[in-house]
């Protein structure tokens, strides 16, 4: 069939065959993409109530939108055969990932975790599988499984097969008294009975695949199939305990849960079993002494106390001994798709959501939601964010890039969106819907405005989430000392601009709002490891309110106590590129591989970890770009290498902080400065003698220092409000690339004369990296995707584009964070955030 046409696709490679039809690789005209295509044998048309259900079943599971459901994109016929299109995967079945050995199990309980919520998906929407197996899970390149074929089995019916099919994966068989549906070894005890199957036998089949994922063996197995049959119905597979591995608490009972004979006596769905496992990722992962599971179900918590007994025990005594009560939340899922909820809030029903997210690499964008449905409703506003709802159902919303973008006011009816303020980062309405709290940038400050116009605070860090009390009388916010870091505390500002500081500092925190009842501040941070949510009274307070696997962000809490939070899986990915490289490769060491710079030659750089890994005070490394191993500098963040390549520059501390130097070789760091200066950006002079770098004291905006690597005091550079780049510093030494208060590229002269503005470039570009002969500017605009470099040549102002960098999958990816380049251009590494979220609401929290 290659190069046969199906319609719009044409054939281009075979990519296997099996029982159910042929499958290939082929081409959509239309929209030229890749895509698979699975034929199915020409038998199936001849029945036509066969294929009036194969058509309806491929259109049913086409309707499934689902992260670890494989996508159906269209269904046709073909000379007399069916055949579906679906999205074309890279990477092996689960058959193939265990063919020399049992998974760890960590990574068991990774990939179980996502066969349950593909499963859960489709129950939900009314569809079995019927015939799960680990031939019909496909794990990708970058650990995402999907589950094949859904539906396929349940409405094509059964194939006449050999007797002896104990060991065939993927053929059903035929018995006298009924119709028996699945595969053998994998199937439930009443598919092998031959009664009518439903979403609880997909259970008892994915028990019998955790089962093999962690042990290395079939869960039932016999010389036949008839044994086999037997074994299912009659016998127990031998304990996990038997392979001697070191399991985490409870996994025996979650297995023989799904592998109960009767199966009112499994796990009744697949939520549930989500549950359970949650429950389990966090023993084996984070080892959390309070877990609170993901969708929990009443019904399910006495048994997830026998799972769990040791550790409810200890949390128990502890919380009790701190007078505190354990609580049962209820967590019920709103979104299914991949990619990052921004923002969401609840509107004042109580019951319709709004949200922001960005799916599968697409821009932002305004949708609704409701708990009764598990479908969002587009608003159809294109690049959008929201930021608040009023009392009386008006949208505070973006449009633009956040920090860059202008605030516009939308009904939640409808209609156009009516402009307020420009460069807005945040906001929120008063009680009454009248007014407006916002955030925005001003001389390289930051400010807090309420109502608009009227500044209650002020800082040279940055400000988020600001959130007006019940009474109108208050504003709580994120206070954050250093632009661009998570670090910060809660804050909260009266009318006449007195501000309090509520909390500790919190190493990272994202996400606040107020208590029903308005007497506390709730938000989500962390000291060391994954985000919970805390909360703070008006005197400083402080308790945990919950704790689960994986981190939380919150997003609102509605009057009734309901709370909209989001569960996010966050990582911090680095890509580069050798000299003598003809593609990327991943340099990701840790969980948030931030690059920093790039030597010279383009053959090592220099990154920091500041996420879990990295632990509290972040962690500095050194790595080949050929990917050799990382080598560990120290603490802090980095900052430079020198041209030599011998010295790191870093940062140690955030406010006030120190600058460092660590050799890159044998040697000992010493400390550059001390005293009340917080350092931001910094650039080695091409002498490798002296270092200019932005900073600011306390009360002031940032502006240009420069320091001598041996002895001495920072000399001031520039007035307040210009602030510098990495790598700024023309490879004669005699100017650097500054921005002004107003927003634009200037060359600044470091000996002192008069700053010259920088024709044909962009406002909203950040310079990365001057040419080897200081003839050009390399210029990139990190907040769009994909990220176009141009180079800029300084004299002329005329400008070309000189790369595009787009991560091949964008899902969850909204900026690049970072870019270094070689100074000829041919090496480059850059690292960018991914972030899965799902938005849930949750009911019960206390």
């Amino acid at each position: 069939m290659i190069g046969a046409r199906l319609g719009p696709y044409e054939i281009v490679a075979p990519l296997g065959a099996g029982g159910m039809g042929e499958v290939y690789r082929a081409r959509d005209s239309r929209l030229s993409r890749e895509v698979a295509i699975k034929v199915l044998p020409p038998e199936y048309s001849a029945d036509r109530e066969r294929l009036s259900r194969f058509e309806q079943e491929a259109r049913a599971a086409g309707m499934l939108n689902h992260p670890n459901i494989l996508s159906i994109y269209d269904v046709g016929s073909h000379d007399g055969s069916p055949f579906v299109v679906a999205e074309l995967l890279d990477g092996e079945t689960l058959r193939q990932r265990l063919a020399t050995a049992a998974l760890s199990p960590r990574k068991a309980i990774d990939y179980a975790l996502q066969i349950v919520r593909g499963l859960a998906a489709a129950h939900e929407m009314g569809i079995a599988h019927r015939d799960l197996k680990p031939e019909n899970l496909f794990v990708t390149r970058d650990g995402r499984v999907k589950i094949l074929d859904f539906g396929l089995a349940k409405l094509l019916g059964p194939r006449v097969g050999k007797a002896d099919q104990t060991n065939a994966p993927t053929t059903p068989v035929r018995t006298e008294s009924g119709m028996v549906m699945g595969t053998v070894g994998y199937m439930s005890p009443e598919q092998v009975r031959g009664q009518q199957a439903d979403h609880r036998s997909d259970i008892f089949s994915f028990g019998s695949i955790f089962y093999e994922m962690l042990t290395g063996r079939r869960a039932f197995r016999g010389d036949s199939a008839i044994e086999t049959m037997s074994a299912i119905l009659k016998e127990e597979p031998a304990e996990l305990s038997e392979t001697n591995r070191a399991l985490p608490p409870g996994l025996e009972r979650v297995v023989r849960h799904c592998l109960e004979k009767n199966r009112e006596e499994r796990f009744q769905s697949a939520s549930d079993l989500a549950f359970a496992l949650e429950a389990l990722s966090g023993f084996s992962s984070s080892g959390a002494v309070a877990v609170a599971p993901l969708r929990a179900r009443p019904k399910l918590l006495p048994w997830l106390g026998r799972i769990a007994i040791l550790a409810a025990v200890a949390a128990a005594a502890f919380w009790i001994g701190k007078g505190q009560r354990i609580s049962a939340p209820t967590f019920h899922r709103l979104t299914f798709r991949r990619g990052i909820v921004s923002s969401a809030r609840f509107a004042p029903d109580g019951q319709t959501i709004v949200y922001g997210a960005a799916w599968e690499g697409r821009p932002v964008e305004i949708f609704s939601a409701r708990p009764e449905s598990p479908e969002s409703r587009p608003f159809g506003l294109g690049r959008c964010d929201i930021l608040a709802i009023s009392s009386g159902g008006e949208m505070a919303v973006t449009l633009g890039e956040r920090g860059e973008s202008t605030v516009a006011r939308l009904p939640l009816a409808g209609g156009a969106p009516r402009e307020v303020l420009e460069r807005v980062g945040w906001a929120d309405w008063s009680p009454d819907g009248q007014s407006l709290a916002v955030v925005r940038e001003s001389g390289g400050r930051q400010r807090l405005e309420y109502p608009i116009g009227r500044t209650l605070f002020e800082t040279a860090g940055w400000i988020t989430h600001p959130r007006v009390s019940h009474d109108g009388r208050t504003v709580a916010f994120l206070e954050h000392p250093l632009t661009g870091d998570d670090r910060g505390s809660v804050a909260l500002v009266d009318g006449a601009g007195r501000k309090r500081t509520l909390s500790r500092e919190w190493r990272s925190i994202w996400g606040l709002a107020w208590s029903p009842d308005g007497r506390e501040i709730w938000f989500s941070a962390t000291q060391i490891g994954a985000r919970a949510l805390y909360a703070t009274s008006s005197d400083g307070r402080e308790r945990l309110v919950l704790r689960v696997p994986g981190r939380v962000t919150l997003e609102d809490i509605a009057r009734d106590g309901h709370v909209l939070l989001t569960r996010d899986n966050v990582r911090v990915e680095m890509f580069g590129r050798a000299p003598a490289d003809k593609a990327e490769r991943e340099l990701s060491w840790l969980d948030w591989s931030l690059v920093r710079d790039l030597s010279d030659d383009g053959g090592k750089v220099l990154f920091d970890e500041s996420g879990e890994g990295g632990g509290e005070n972040y962690a500095i490394y050194l790595r080949k770009t050929d990917g050799s191993a990382a080598v560990r500098l120290g603490e802090g963040a980095a900052m430079a290498l020198s041209s030599d390549g011998t010295w790191a520059l870093a940062r140690s501390g955030i406010s006030p902080s120190r600058l460092v130097l660590l050799p890159t070789g044998a040697g000992e760091g010493r400390a550059l400065s001390a005293g009340s200066l917080s350092h931001q950006r910094a650039s080695w002079f091409p002498d490798g003698k002296r270092i200019l770098f932005s900073g600011n004291e306390p009360g002031h905006a940032p502006r240009l220092y420069v320091q001598d690597v041996g002895r001495g005091a920072p000399r001031v550079l520039s007035p307040e409000g210009v602030t510098g780049f990495w790598n700024s510093i023309s490879p004669d030494g005699r100017v650097a690339v500054a921005r002004r208060p107003d927003g634009a590229l200037v060359l600044w002269p470091l000996d002192g004369s008069a700053p010259r503005p920088i024709t044909g470039a962009f406002s909203d570009e950040t310079p990365i990296r001057w040419k080897a002969d200081g003839s050009a500017l390399f210029l990139a605009r990190m907040t769009r995707l994909p990220l176009t470099i141009r180079s800029l040549d300084v004299a002329t102002g005329r400008a070309d584009v000189w790369k595009q960098l787009m991560p091949l999958d964008s899902a969850g990816v909204t900026t690049i964070s970072s870019l270094r380049m070689s100074s000829d251009g041919e090496a480059y590494a850059y690292s960018y955030r991914r972030i899965l979220s799902d938005l849930y609401v949750v009911e019960g929290l206390k």
